[in-house]
């Protein structure tokens, strides 16, 4: 059994500013990943660009830079896929500090808990089961398995339960810049032959040269030119937290990417002489587990750029992004815009539990609501927040629910965080 001041379960966007950001403040962190490799989303997911935005001097400023991709607008007109490879190499060494241990290739097993406290992690590694032991736990797993483990109330999916579909994003060399076309979703009016791009491919869906599922085909520029990243396989009908049906998900959206490698040499100028040359090594997760805090944020809120006393995340902003989860392209007929909101520190404490925080795409909000906060850039704020709360906690010696949100906020500020308006 090991003894830490912070436990972060998950090392992708959240995880990742986290670890960094309760290190940087002193504490001995425990940093938790599943696979052979930090980042997640950003390394073994495969997603890019960095989509959303948040208020300055977060860690996903620093991040951003680091990786060495160009300030990104809201939903990725400008913004360009980062590479991977080396992201692999630049966020090891990013998250390699002097007080974070790093557990890679090791699994959530268990939740230690006395009463409704949280206390620690029992986790999986080539050396069998070890217990970690820490003043707080952060869940930034993604499908909220700490959560999920530990007794909290999880909800998934919109009210008849279907969640957004998986994908896997890879990437295309050779295409030919002078007349390859960029799509970077469903808000792009770029044109193909006199029609609108994404018009184009539900035509030729119809036509049955391509699978109606895929006919949203995304491409979006990497930081090397002749490369695009896509976004279009999909899987519906999959929950990523049941074991059994990952391996047919995954299966299926490898065959797709040759489908579509084909589809596009074949039909789009420019992409005559395309291969894929990467993917993910892990399926795309929009949506699982969504763990119930002290406060559901709704898609309302968040379109009317709302504000909260406890706000730990300023000026979030991305598109009610919904993914259709029984279909094609988007689920609405029209995709909600969102003036920037705040995220309050109360939607990252489950309720009835203890010594847990959670951050990522599994806080509290409902279904809408998650479709526009889940994204990296906000993932990376939210992170940092529940990173410098559970340092705090630690100090101090109380639950983060304890915690007095003004002394957090008032560390958050003085490190240069923009949290409220002017």
């Amino acid at each position: 059994m090991k003894f830490y001041d912070v436990i972060v379960a998950g090392a992708g966007p959240a995880g990742l500013c986290a670890a960094v950001a309760a290190a940087r403040q002193g504490a001995r962190v425990a940093l938790v990943e599943r696979y052979g490799v930090v980042g997640g989303n950003l390394t073994a997911g495969y997603v890019g660009p960095i989509l959303g935005m948040v208020g300055k001097g977060t860690l996903r400023d620093e991040l951003v830079k680091l990786l060495g991709v160009p300030e990104n607008d809201m939903i990725g007109e400008t913004g360009k896929a980062h590479d991977v490879e080396r992201a692999k190499l630049l966020l090891a060494r990013w998250v390699n500090h002097e007080n974070i241990d790093v557990y890679l290739q090791s699994s959530v097993a268990g939740v230690l808990k006395e009463g409704n406290r949280v206390t620690g992690l029992s986790i999986a590694t080539q050396e069998g089961l070890l217990d970690l032991k820490g003043s707080v736990v952060i869940d930034a797993t993604g499908d909220a398995v700490v959560s999920y483990l530990a007794g909290a109330h999880i909800e998934k999916g919109r009210e008849d339960g279907l969640m957004q579909p998986v994908t896997l994003e890879f990437t295309i060399d050779g295409v030919d810049e002078r007349i390859g076309l960029i799509c970077i979703g469903d808000v792009d009016n770029v044109q193909l032959n006199g029609i609108r791009f994404l018009d184009w491919c539900k035509q030729r869906a119809d036509e049955g040269k391509l699978p109606q599922k895929l006919a949203a085909v995304r491409l979006h520029p990497t930081v090397y030119s002749g490369q695009r990243q896509v976004n279009t396989t999909q899987v519906n009908g999959v929950d990523i937290t049941r074991v059994d049906q990952i391996f047919k998900a995954d299966l299926e959206l490898r065959e797709q990417m040759f489908l579509l490698e084909a589809f596009l040499r074949e039909n789009v100028p420019g992409y005559e002489n395309i291969r894929v040359i990467s993917s993910g090594t892990t399926t795309g997760v929009r949506e699982s587990r969504r763990v119930m805090g002290d406060y559901v944020i709704t898609a309302e809120e968040l379109a009317a750029g709302c504000r909260f006393p406890d706000v730990v995340v300023h000026k979030a902003e991305f598109i009610v992004d919904i993914h259709n989860p029984a279909g094609a392209g988007q689920a609405e007929d029209h995709i909600q815009y969102c003036k920037p909101y705040d995220l309050p520190y109360r939607c990252f404490l489950p309720a009835g539990l203890e010594g847990l925080l959670v951050a990522g795409r599994c806080i509290s909000g409902t279904h809408r609501a998650h479709a526009s906060y889940r994204v990296m850039s906000i993932c990376m704020a939210m992170g940092e927040a529940t990173g410098i709360a559970a340092a705090l906690a630690a100090r101090k010696g109380c639950t983060p629910r304890a915690l007095d949100v003004k002394e957090l906020q008032q560390i958050m500020t003085n490190q240069g965080i923009d949290l409220f308006d002017e």
